[in-house]
């Protein structure tokens, strides 16, 4: 062990250990070895260990969405230029040195230098510069409000070599980078007197000295990794102390998880938007978050006790001591059951069943409920195996974990028919131990599902269907939103998985090949072959829950609160930190909000004249899926409306999911709810449900159902027979068979049937076999990419842009893609080129703007020579921009509020989410128009009310009857009188509208004459008391 600059620390008792910095600190939270070896070793001492560590960190950049100084310590952000962006995060979330005084830190340990170490030699300057400060700093605070805190500098660990079994990035050049920062981390912590703890140099010479793997990817630790980091870093903190009763190793390590569990809930805790966020309160979260805070702290420190009486062998009675703390206070719910959202009288399946109505000829089956399988409770995605078994992810305890309740058991089960009568009857749990798994992607290698923050592989080693081995593959994936977080996955051809994030979240993932870091709405790419992770597109939108692919690999995906559905690929510029880009919407009309569940028709049980059709489904106001073509239009889409394919007149009816089955049957989950709005309820509500689900099955029972396709124990030979069938969830689940198999065995007997056919999209399919195998068929690639289908053509430079690593002259191949005759394969040129180095990416650039750019290339172009040239594009041309030129006859103080109000109604999940931009509403959702509505422009006092207090129920605006399915918001408790002035004065005053502001004092003395007022408002109540005019 090489030390630096200071001898191994001492230790007092009752000292309180603090660990923070990047993910080397933050992923030991998985395994507890770090802490369970230190405490053995200090037995008697009743030491008190936090775990501040977080994916991405660096000595000064310390993001989170919940407070909007992302820097650690004052001029961090000189040392970070491209990180230096406002990234519009907001709330009150403590800053380090708050978390730091909080827990009164005497000891901090800190893990820096693997995420700066990418900047290679270039920023190494910086980086010194950049500890240096924050030594600096921290040893001129007293957290324990006595002393400068104890501080050690831990370095990365060395890069191991795994590229015998993955395609990992280089070993030596990575390790070479990493060996430069561990020598000046050591340089700067002799400068200033503070202890480096060196484990690049040992973890090298461990990794080289032992066959087993020490790491999952090269990189990140696995268990074996952590045990041997936690002996090396106690001998080096501390010094090589005996254990003196290691018998008691494995109850001191259960004591240690336990512990970990409750604080991360307090300094992780999920969907803190709610809480210190953006939706947390004009000033303070909501009382029950509150309460669930001290909860969680006593908790904490009870669990503190049972670790210091593990020690001594003893185990705590948690239950009896848990039942002593803080009782937290009961939720009052402002669900009205007079009114007509989801109603609390439930339904059951059969009844709800026979409310659906369907397109003509079409029939919708119950296939499974809560009734007969009560693990069925809150079904969020669905998928089907290759063996032909429903997979459901289940999500009860959603919005997230309420401390003090039982441990969640949200749940991964398959569901079968197994007597073909079209109703499930077996079950089997694959997993019941998750929770909010948002996602899962079923793979030969395990199943790849959303644990809040994380990315997680389940394997079942003996084939019982049951995971016997969980592996966390990549950690640091917000969650500050829970229904924002990472989620309905998707693998593109290739088998790569699209994680959808939302908005409000900061993801700051480390990775093998560097940190990932995103910013609100987009998607990550995961590919397991090269365990490769990529912020594939950073979009301005709000919340992307749904992601299909055509039968030519062109992505398609929805956002929930923007009534939009939008081509992938113009957003797939390589980005930059806090940068987005927009996302065209293809819908033309018939647009709904919110959306989940995206499907292409590809079924030769459905009517010929509708493949290729794109199915979402809609679960707030309109309850079901709309039916749209897909057309053609320059080098991309557009989408005109065909149909409702069904739609329930059941308001508990909310369709999340959908997926055609082996059989060319279309399957539709059902969350089942009567409470969906998570902005419009508390997340606490009692109302919400938990309980109850639902699966259905849409047959067309003119035409013969499909006959399945052998898929599970068919022959390679069987396996590639099925490319050639029509449907497109067939060939998904063969495509994801054949990368099960052997290589050596596949790609030859790939190559021979290559040979046979004459149909290219046969050959597209084996192209993006081979590609899925990490071992791209470079003869088909170059043959593909001069097919004369310029759909064909576009695909191949997709597989192209993908292994520009090992296929050569991709520079030249890309720059005759970007002069080709079609914009769609000169798109995929331009997106492409801006994941090169900056030479080559502006020569493919150069040649796609030789030709014209329509309007979906413009933005892609513009975006792709912006991050190429290290220049920031700034395209959003909103009506913020022309608004000291709007003419709307305000002076003064009014005119103050109406710019300030542009700004609030145009934030996610306000007025904007359902009223539109241009406030003309969603008409065919149930969000009535503010644009000339008399609700607007009428009482001011009445606008007040509904504005502070919330809106449900039926209305009339402008002559057309709104359901009132959803409850618009109340924002007293989210907005000041300052910033309700300011919005109301906005709407009052914009489009066509025209009418006296809203001051704050008017605000102050409707919401004091109103203070008592529990529940939203009615219209019918409201004009009774203020009459239209």
């Amino acid at each position: 062990m090489q030390q630096a600059g200071a001898n191994p620390f001492r230790v007092e008792q009752d000292e309180r250990i603090v660990l923070i910095g990047s993910g080397l600190g933050s992923r030991m939270s998985h395994f507890g070895h770090f802490e369970t070896e230190l405490l053995l070793r200090q037995p008697d001492q009743n030491l008190i260990i936090r775990n501040m560590c977080d994916e991405g960190n660096t000595p000064g950049f310390r993001p989170h969405p919940g407070r909007k100084s992302p820097w650690a310590f004052p001029g961090a952000e000189q040392f970070q230029p491209d990180l230096a962006r406002n990234t519009n995060s907001k709330g009150s979330y403590m800053s380090p040195d708050q978390w730091l005084s909080h827990l009164q830190a005497d000891t901090i340990i800190a893990f820096f230098g693997f995420n700066s170490s990418f900047n290679g030699s270039a920023g190494l300057q910086d980086f010194k510069g950049e500890l240096g400060g924050f030594i600096q700093h921290t040893v001129g605070q007293q957290y324990n409000g006595k002393s400068a805190p104890q501080l050690a500098i831990v370095s990365p660990t060395a890069f191991e070599d795994v590229s015998a079994l993955y395609d990992a990035p280089d070993a030596a050049r990575t390790n070479a980078n990493l060996g430069l920062y561990t020598e000046a981390m050591r340089a700067v912590c002799a400068e200033y007197g503070v202890l480096f703890i060196d484990v690049f140099a040992p973890s090298k010479t461990a990794f080289n000295a032992d066959q087993d793997l020490f790491t999952r990817d090269g990189a990140l630790l696995n268990d074996k990794g952590y045990q041997w980091l936690a002996a090396t870093l106690v001998d080096g903190l501390y010094g090589e102390l005996p254990i003196e009763n290691p018998q008691y190793r494995k109850l001191v390590h259960a004591a240690v998880n336990e512990k970990n569990w409750c604080w991360l809930n307090d300094y992780k805790m999920p969907n803190g938007v709610q809480i210190y966020g953006s939706r947390g309160g004009a000033n303070a979260p909501p009382q029950n978050y509150r309460d669930e805070y001290q909860k969680t702290r006593e908790m904490t420190a009870l669990r503190d006790q049972a670790i210091w009486l593990a020690l001594q062998g003893t185990e705590m009675d948690l239950a009896a001591a848990d039942a002593a703390t803080f009782k937290l206070s009961p939720i009052k719910t402002n669900y009205n059951p007079t009114f007509k959202n989801g109603k609390l009288e439930y339904q059951s399946g059969e009844s709800s069943e026979s409310k659906i109505s369907t397109a003509e000829g079409y029939t919708i089956e119950l296939f499974a409920s809560e009734k007969e399988f009560e693990d069925l409770a809150n079904p969020v995605q669905v998928a089907f195996d290759n063996k032909g078994r429903l997979w459901v992810a289940t999500m009860p305890s959603y919005p997230h974990y309420r401390i003090g309740d039982p441990k969640p058991t949200d749940k991964l089960i398959i569901l079968e028919d197994t007597d073909n009568d079209g109703k499930a009857d077996k079950q089997t749990t694959f997993a019941g131990d998750l929770h909010i798994p948002m996602g899962f992607e079923i793979t030969a290698e395990g199943v790849y599902v959303a644990q809040s923050g994380h990315l997680v592989l389940l394997k079942d080693t003996d084939g019982d269907d049951r995971y016997d081995v969980k592996e966390v593959v990549l950690s640091g994936f917000d969650d500050h939103d829970t229904h924002h977080a990472i989620s309905a996955f998707c693998a593109d051809p290739s088998g790569a998985i699209l994680l959808s994030e939302g908005l409000f979240l900061h993801s700051n993932v480390e990775t093998a090949h560097g940190p990932v870091r995103g910013t609100h709405g987009g998607f990550f790419r995961y590919c397991p072959k090269r365990k490769q992770l990529i912020r594939y597109a950073q979009l301005n939108i709000p919340n992307p829950w749904g992601t299909a692919y055509d039968a030519y690999g062109q992505g398609f995906f929805l956002h929930t609160s923007g009534p939009s559905v939008s081509w992938m690929l113009p957003g797939s510029v390589n980005s930059r930190y806090g940068v987005s880009m927009g996302a065209a919407n293809v819908l033309t009309d018939h647009m709904m909000r919110p959306t989940s569940g995206l499907e292409f028709v590809s079924s030769r049980h459905f009517p010929d004249d509708i493949q290729g059709d794109l199915l979402m489904n809609n679960c707030i106001g309109f309850l079901g899926a709309k039916q749209h073509r897909i057309i053609e239009d320059g080098s991309g889409f557009k989408a005109k409306f065909r149909q409702d394919l069904f739609s329930s007149a059941d308001t508990n009816f909310r369709p999340v999911d959908l997926e055609f089955a082996p059989d060319g049957s279309l399957y539709v989950a059902d969350w089942h709810n009567a409470l969906i709005g998570h902005a419009q309820h508390n997340t606490r509500d009692p109302n919400r449900d938990h309980v109850h689900g639902r699966i259905y099955r849409i047959t067309y029972p003119e035409r013969p159902l499909v006959i399945p396709a052998k898929i599970h124990g068919a022959s390679v030979g069987e396996l590639l027979e099925n490319l050639k069938l029509p449907e497109a969830r067939t060939r998904y689940r063969t495509r994801r068979e054949l990368r099960g198999r052997n290589a050596d065995e596949v790609l030859p007997k790939l190559k021979n049937w290559v040979a046979q056919q004459s149909n290219e999209q046969h050959k597209l399919e084996a192209l993006w076999v081979s590609w899925g195998l990490n071992a791209v068929d470079e003869a088909l690639l170059r043959e593909l990419l001069k097919s004369p289908d310029y759909r064909v053509r576009a695909a191949a430079v997709q597989v192209l842009r993908f292994n520009i690593d090992t296929i050569q002259p991709h520079p030249e191949l890309l720059q005759a893609a970007a002069s080709d005759a079609h914009g769609r394969v000169r798109l995929e040129a331009i997106t492409a080129a801006s994941w090169l180095n900056k030479e080559d990416g502006l020569a493919v650039l150069q040649a796609a703007a030789a030709k014209p750019l329509d309007r979906h290339m413009t933005s892609s172009h513009k975006h792709a020579l912006g991050f190429l040239n290290n220049e920031e594009v700034i395209e959003k041309q909103s009506l913020f921009n022309n608004i000291n030129r709007m003419k709307v006859g305000l002076k003064g103080e009014a005119w103050d509020l109406f710019k300030e109000g542009f700004e609030i109604y145009s934030r996610e999940g306000h007025c904007a989410t359902c009223h539109q931009a241009d406030g003309k509403g969603l008409v065919h959702a149930g969000f009535p128009p503010l644009d000339k509505s008399e609700w607007v422009t009428g009482s001011k006092e009445r606008l007040i009310k509904l504005t502070l207090h919330g809106l449900h129920g039926p209305i009339t605006v402008k002559g057309k009857d709104y359901p009132g399915h959803v409850p618009m918001t109340a924002f007293k408790d989210t907005l000041s009188d300052r910033e309700i002035a300011a919005v109301l004065t906005y709407i009052r005053n914009v489009y066509d509208n025209q009418a006296s502001a809203v001051t704050q004092n008017e605000v102050w003395n409707v919401r004091a004459a109103t203070k008592d007022k529990e529940g939203f408002y009615n219209p019918e109540q409201l004009l009774k008391e203020h009459p239209h005019e």
